[in-house]
């Protein structure tokens, strides 16, 4: 019988992984994502206790991956602690296991008032929280108040990035989980200050670039194989173009590895991108304002093309103001 701690690889991800692990000393921590979570669950083991947290469900083999979780809590314990919205049609309720799900918490928040470790782990959870952006919810606003913001928010700096470009180097974000399941300041790991002074160096210097390398398909700036942050050159691309989406791709394996942001509140890219990518042979989704997708390289421009095509109701939305929940047949009167 193993202990699995299933997390993603972003400072929410490390975060909510160590305050599990905070929790459930011993437990092996395993990285993943959406797109791999199904072949990487396949190390798991009948009779084996899994926590998973920061994972989107995939809308690509569903029912396999429900039937996996079917099969963790029947056999052995299942977890699922997250934040990332479900697929179209699954309700919360249906979800095997313990389930602890909010669309407006970062999963750090939800993985400390659910373990509900020492106080030491609430400086985890508002590290995390704040990579996520969702530092202003009642419960991280109200243990910020037991603390220093100026020194966690430097934390999470570091954290955040020092991690950026090492993507792909789980023996590093392993190291950083144990070390803060432990509590140890972020400032006390030598390598990871030396990659975040070096990762924020560069990113001074590839602003005076980048612009160069923007591209346009419609209301979207995107770039492709461009050297930096994904995430980051999504944001700056909105940033340098004004432009209602922004999106950063590299090619993996065949296929192209975007992410994508947004200006708009009216864009919901998490239900474009999980409706729109299987057309093209591929997966996606995430946040409304931040996701991701994973399309076969030839056909990335279609797919774009295909998003910005579906981006009139939006703008319909923004120009009337209304909320983006209206149905499409409410127009502007």
């Amino acid at each position: 019988m193993t202990a699995w701690i299933f997390t993603h690889g972003d400072a929410d991800g490390i975060c909510a992984g160590a305050i599990a692990l905070s929790a459930n000393p011993g437990s092996r921590i395993f990285f993943t994502h959406p797109y791999g979570l199904l072949e990487d669950l396949k190390a798991v083991e009948a009779g084996d206790h899994i926590i998973m947290c920061d994972i989107a469900i995939p809308d690509e083999n569903l029912s396999e991956v429900l039937r996996l979780f079917s099969s963790f809590a029947e056999k052995g314990s299942f977890l699922y602690l997250d934040h990332h919205p479900l697929p179209e049609g699954l309700e919360k309720s249906k979800l095997p296991g313990l389930v602890i799900h909010s669309l407006t918490s970062s999963s750090s928040e939800l993985a400390y008032f659910h373990f509900n470790p020492s106080m030491d782990q609430a400086r985890t959870a508002i590290i995390g929280a704040i990579g996520d952006y969702l530092e202003e919810t009642p419960r991280i606003q109200e243990l910020l108040a037991k603390f220093d913001r100026r020194t966690l928010y430097f934390e999470a700096g570091l954290l955040i990035q020092g991690i950026e470009g090492k993507r792909r180097d789980y023996d590093l974000k392993r190291r950083i989980v144990q070390e803060l399941a432990k509590s140890l300041p972020l400032s006390s790991d030598r390598e990871l200050v030396d990659l975040a002074l070096h990762q924020t160096r560069k990113e001074y210097e590839i602003l005076k670039e980048l612009g160069k390398y923007i591209l346009r398909i419609g209301r979207i700036a995107y770039t492709l194989g461009f050297p930096f942050s994904l995430s980051k050159t999504a944001q700056y691309a909105i940033g340098l173009t004004d432009a209602l989406i922004g999106v950063a791709g590299e090619e993996w394996k065949g296929c192209v590895d975007a992410s994508f942001r947004t200006r708009s509140p009216f864009v919901d890219l998490n239900l474009i991108i999980r409706r729109i990518a299987p057309k093209f042979g591929g997966s996606g989704g995430g946040h409304p304002k931040a996701a991701g997708a994973r399309v076969p390289k030839e056909s990335f421009q279609d797919f774009l093309k295909e998003i910005d095509g579906s981006l009139d109701e939006a703008l319909v939305r923004e120009k009337c103001k209304q909320p983006a929940t209206n149905e499409a047949s409410e127009k502007c009167k």
